[in-house]
């Protein structure tokens, strides 16, 4: 498959069919991010639709000078962002009715609990869940955070302790 770069190049000179190829090459791993964190099928395909949305209508800006990943990190780590501003009013204004878990789903501890980090990582500042996010659901190194979040490697680490002596704090945990 074509590089990324090659891709996009295609696609800003008229090339439909190379988006799709980027879209092909980069859904799964977008879709896998959302749903780490979600933990919902449905929202994890609304939150990918809106990333390859924003990226279709944002190609012809991409600059080439650096990897297409962190671009696309970044529309990523923002599509999130205002995914948990407006889940943040939904649950203020009482709009939040989650379908129950079923008690005999086997996975039923790892669910609550995964649904439980994620709704502690939702409340800590910006810049610390961004990094929190990137790191749990991502597996990503300081180093590849602060170049996506625009930030020294020292501030993603210091983001990132932070952000889990409050998760510790949240989720009543010591260590």
């Amino acid at each position: 498959m074509p590089e990324d770069h090659d891709l996009i190049k295609q696609f800003n000179d008229g090339d439909r069919k190379a988006f799709d190829k980027l879209v092909t090459k980069h859904i799964d791993m977008t879709y896998n991010y959302y749903y780490s964190i979600t933990q919902d099928q449905l929202e994890a395909d609304d939150l990918t639709q809106r990333v390859f949305i924003k990226l279709y209508k944002s190609l012809k800006n991409f600059r080439f000078d650096a990897a297409f990943t962190t671009y696309l990190y970044r529309i990523k780590v923002n599509t999130l962002n205002s995914y948990f501003f407006k889940n943040k009013w939904r649950s203020f204004l009482h709009l939040d009715q989650a379908p129950e878990l079923q008690d005999s789903d086997k996975n039923y501890d790892k669910k609550v609990l995964s649904v439980e980090l994620w709704n502690a990582i939702r409340t800590l500042p910006k810049k610390q869940r961004n990094v929190m996010n990137l790191r749990v659901a991502e597996g990503l190194s300081f180093k590849e955070v602060g170049v996506i979040l625009n930030i020294s490697d020292d501030a993603a680490k210091n983001n990132y302790s932070h952000g889990i002596k409050k998760l510790r704090k949240i989720m009543g945990t010591s260590r």
